[in-house]
């Protein structure tokens, strides 16, 4: 189970800084239509305290900020926002993250991307969409160091539509396996018979990680991107559209030490429907795979603590991170959010998804649903920036707490 509670009386009553502009004491529904700034480049700075525990890595803490604002002084052009975080646990796990999603002024460019540095421990499951009885006796902790570098940039070609390029960077090293497996309650298991394979680490023995992918690795890609966004506001959108398109060729040319090709499609959907005061918001992503992909490169299913939007940072909340991974990987999900009062809002969410290693694997048993109700406290009315508490159902339930909606 993973839990992440909040210092919510701090943030309630010290989070809002704000630059040239007050917040307003009241307002319209956050989910209604953005309120529009005087001047369009006024930036809001929110500090955000971190807390949370997870059972493999003990409590964490931290800090984190948001910025968010337009850029130049045309209200028309949707604001842009740039997030960083730190946070540290008791078994010596940390986070240093930079996130950002920037519209240019007039939105003639569109930059997204991310820098972050992880030092990880990670149950590790086996790769496959195995039944969940296979999954929980493979559990193994893995540890590992992690260095990302993923930074997009498109210039606009028609109203709502950039093409450009992305490149990503992944660093994978120092890995550590402990000896045994972990039973439920997050614990080692003794290791009694080193001749057992059953009580051996399991990412030590799964057939689809080879001896090479327990070693120091790089994953290195380049390619074209093409995004369709038609979103009124990119942290919590109330109607509107994203397509986004990718293509990233992984090889020796751009420094990687693995040879494949990722194919990613990303499609939402948002609408108000009742009234102002409801939204539905509906996504299906798909990541497809061919050549030699290794195991940290694999698509997977589950929802994590950071990330970004393309790196699968917020499905199926419910399951755990990559608990699923494989070649192929589709996933749907949907959520209904409801203004209540004042800065208060519900939502209803749930999701589906299956992953393996050819399409043809697929079938309706092998897929994993997860769902579960959330609140959200807006925290910059005119940017529409809203806190995120999420309590969700599914093979591992748990709460979750993040800045932006889920999707």
């Amino acid at each position: 189970m993973r839990i992440f509670p909040l210092l919510v009386a701090a943030l309630l009553g010290n989070a809002l800084v704000s630059y040239g502009q007050d917040q307003p004491a009241t307002g319209p529904p956050v989910t209604g239509p953005v309120k529009e700034a005087k001047s369009g480049n006024k930036i809001t700075i929110l500090p955000v305290p971190v807390l949370f525990y997870q059972q493999e890595t003990g409590a964490g803490y931290g800090l984190g900020g948001l910025l968010s604002g337009r850029l130049g002084t045309d209200t028309t052009t949707r604001a842009s926002n740039a997030r960083v975080q730190f946070w540290t646990t008791q078994k010596s796990q940390s986070l240093l993250q930079f996130v950002h999603t920037i519209y240019s002024p007039g939105e003639k460019y569109y930059l997204n991307g991310e820098i972050s540095s992880y030092k990880n421990r990670l149950y590790f499951y086996g790769v496959g969409n195995e039944a969940p009885q296979t999954q929980d006796s493979h559990r193994s902790f893995v540890d590992f160091q992690l260095f990302i570098i993923n930074q997009r940039f498109q210039k606009s070609i028609a109203k709502n539509q950039f093409l450009g390029l992305q490149y990503r960077l992944s660093r994978v090293f120092n890995l550590d396996e402990e000896p045994g497996r972990v039973d439920k309650n997050g614990d080692a298991i003794p290791v009694t018979d080193p001749t057992d394979r059953a009580q051996t680490n399991y990412f030590l023995q799964d057939t689809r990680v080879g001896l090479r992918q327990t070693r120091n690795f790089s994953l290195s890609g380049l390619g074209p991107v093409y995004t369709f966004d038609s979103r009124d506001v990119a942290l919590a959108a109330s109607k509107g559209n994203l397509l986004d398109l990718q293509v990233m060729f992984n090889g020796k040319y751009v420094g990687s030490d693995y040879n494949f090709v990722r194919y990613q499609i990303d499609a939402r959907h948002y609408q108000r429907i009742f009234s102002d005061k409801t939204i539905l918001a509906v996504q299906f992503l798909g990541q497809f795979h061919s050549g030699d992909v290794p195991w940290y490169g694999l698509a997977g299913l589950g929802a994590n603590l950071g990330g970004t939007l393309y790196n699968n940072a917020n499905l199926m909340r419910g399951i755990y991170e990559q608990r699923y991974r494989d070649r192929q990987m589709v996933s749907a999900q949907a959520e209904l959010r409801q203004h209540l009062f004042w800065r208060i809002d519900g939502a209803a969410f749930l999701g589906v998804g299956q992953v393996g290693y050819n399409l043809s694997d697929y079938s309706f048993g092998g897929l994993h649903t997860a769902g579960g109700i959330g609140a959200r406290f807006n925290l910059i009315r005119r940017d529409r920036v809203n806190l995120r508490f999420d309590y969700a159902f599914g093979k591992d339930p748990g709460l979750y707490f993040a800045i932006g909606e889920a999707f």
